[in-house]
């Protein structure tokens, strides 16, 4: 997040379009626009990250759905499509930083805004600490030095986790307080070698095919006697694809300090989607062709670490291993920028506790730094309870997932409404769904609340998977997001509700007795 400029010219000259749309939603353009198309899109596939996600969530799919729950990763991204195609629309006409807060708060009204942003910030902070702990699931395979706890079996694994994951995640602290210009620079250099690295990782994968294409329509017989037969399996299988294909908006989250964002942002969201995709679905299909053995007990439980390492061997095995770190690296920095940008603008709109603080860019490295640390020293407790209490860890990541896709209904939803009271036009001239507009947004808001159930359903296999059973953790998501949700609501509408409304140093400047762009409340 860059600064307002201290003196000079307007950060926001020869944009207009960006300028009126800020405007607005009740801001002035303080913000500098120095990061091209390839930092927009960089910051869209770093958060969805192929290598990350797939390497962390293979093993889960196999297990739950043999090598047919290959079939979710195309359904899941045609889902997710329609929600990005929502997200273009929106990104062409308000390229905002907090985009899923400022898009809920403008086309739901303040209420909603308000929900869809805390839901999305907290999701974003358990997030940091989901992928923080895909250090341990990578490193230790590659040398054993980095197992520092133990052996890396039972409750050493787990600290050595929280360890790992703790040097991770002060390290994208302190390039997120540095500015905006370092996280790009690193997050920018982190993708290209993760794409490349992808890539190959796909023509060696395919140079060592030894079975047919038929290989993914075994289903290993799972789901017998279920009432749901397969069908039932391959939905919990489901899940490793959809906790992949998510964080593409962050690509307009960097709305206000992009060049052309107008443009360039709807790109940048399809691209990071589109890419993610086709490189993320050819590995996994391809690693399922190559494996030397597909009925491989190691596959359920190692994933792709142990596809690459028996099939392309430990030297180059090793090489891919490592430039997965750096996918999750990156992916980590992607996280913690998008949830700092979501804090920065609930701030801006006064709508956190500490709002004023929450709000202040360091005048030395143009950045928000409170939000900086404090998301980080929030990602880090979150951590620690993975030591000593591993299946609430499970159950608080997988219903951070839906959380994020509850924050997209709230655009998605509201959006439709306005759609159907013939109230949203989209830009001329910028990207738009035309008569299309309606049945995707139809499709994207059905596509969410099914995904947003099947996440929910109370499995044993995703919420109690070991040791004995707990009602409490079965039913974890409803009881998690209620008490988020509707905690949080009351804490908004008995607390912050009243004081809501842009900050003076951050609302947009108008002439005579006209007020500021639509902040849900007038500007105190």
């Amino acid at each position: 997040m860059t600064g307002p400029a201290a003196s000079g010219p307007d950060p926001a000259a020869g944009h207009p379009h960006e300028d009126e749309a800020i405007a607005e939603l009740g801001y002035k353009p303080e913000l500098k626009r120095t990061l091209g198309n390839f930092h927009t899109f960089a910051a869209g596939i770093s958060y969805i990250s192929i290598l990350t996600g797939t390497f962390q969530l293979f093993y889960f799919g196999i297990a739950h759905g043999g090598p047919a729950y290959w079939w979710s990763w195309p359904m899941v991204f045609l889902g997710q499509l329609m929600v990005a195609l929502c997200f273009c629309e929106l990104a062409a006409r308000y390229p905002v930083a907090g985009s899923i807060y400022n898009w809920a708060k403008k086309l739901g009204g303040p209420h909603i805004g308000w929900l869809g942003g805390w839901m999305m910030l907290t999701a974003s902070m358990v997030s940091l600490s989901a992928v923080a702990l895909a250090y341990q699931v990578t490193l230790p395979q590659i040398s054993s030095w980095f197992q520092f706890i133990g052996d890396g079996t039972g409750k050493s694994a787990a600290e050595n986790a929280v360890l790992l994951g703790t040097v991770l995640i002060a390290f994208t602290t302190l390039v997120n307080a540095f500015g905006v210009k370092l996280m790009a620079r690193i997050n920018s250099a982190g993708v290209a070698i993760e794409l490349i690295a992808a890539i190959v990782l796909v023509l060696l994968l395919a140079a060592h095919i030894t079975r047919g294409p038929s290989a993914v329509t075994d289903t290993f017989g799972l789901g017998q006697g279920q009432s749901l037969g397969y069908f039932g399996a391959f939905l919990t299988a489901s899940l490793a694809s959809a906790y992949v294909m998510y964080g593409f908006d962050t690509a307009s989250s960097l709305g206000e300090e992009s060049k052309d964002p107008g443009r360039n942002a709807p790109r940048a969201i399809l691209r990071a989607l589109v890419a993610s995709f086709i490189i993320g679905g050819l590995i996994l299909l391809f690693a399922l062709l190559a494996v030397p053995d597909l009925h491989a007990q190691q596959l359920s439980v190692d994933g792709l670490q142990y596809v690459v390492l028996s099939t392309l061997g430990s030297t180059v095995g090793q090489i891919v291993l490592w430039c997965v770190v750096i996918a999750i690296t990156v992916c980590e920095l992607a996280v913690h920028t998008a949830g700092i940008r979501l804090a920065f603008a609930m701030a801006r709109d006064n709508n956190l506790p500490a709002a004023s603080l929450l709000a202040k860019v360091s005048p030395r490295f143009q950045t928000p730094v409170l939000p900086a640390v404090i998301i980080g020293l929030v990602g880090i407790g979150i951590l620690l309870i993975n030591v000593n209490q591993p299946q609430i860890f499970s159950v608080i990541t997988s219903i951070a997932i839906i959380m994020i896709y509850l924050a997209y209904l709230s655009v998605t939803l509201p959006m439709l409404v306005q759609r159907l009271r013939g109230n949203w036009t989209p830009v001329k001239g910028r990207f738009s769904l035309g008569k299309f507009g309606l049945p995707v947004n139809v499709l994207a808001v059905l596509w969410g609340f099914a995904m947003s159930v099947n996440l929910a359903w109370p499995r044993a296999t995703v919420y109690n998977a070991t040791g004995p059973q707990h009602w409490y953790l079965r039913w974890g998501a409803f009881l998690f997001i209620g008490v988020v949700g509707l905690g949080g609501f009351a804490y908004y509408w008995f607390v912050q509700r009243k004081k809501t409304g842009v900050l003076a140093m951050h609302a947009a400047v108008t002439s005579g007795s006209d007020t500021p762009g639509d902040s849900g409340a007038p500007t105190p």
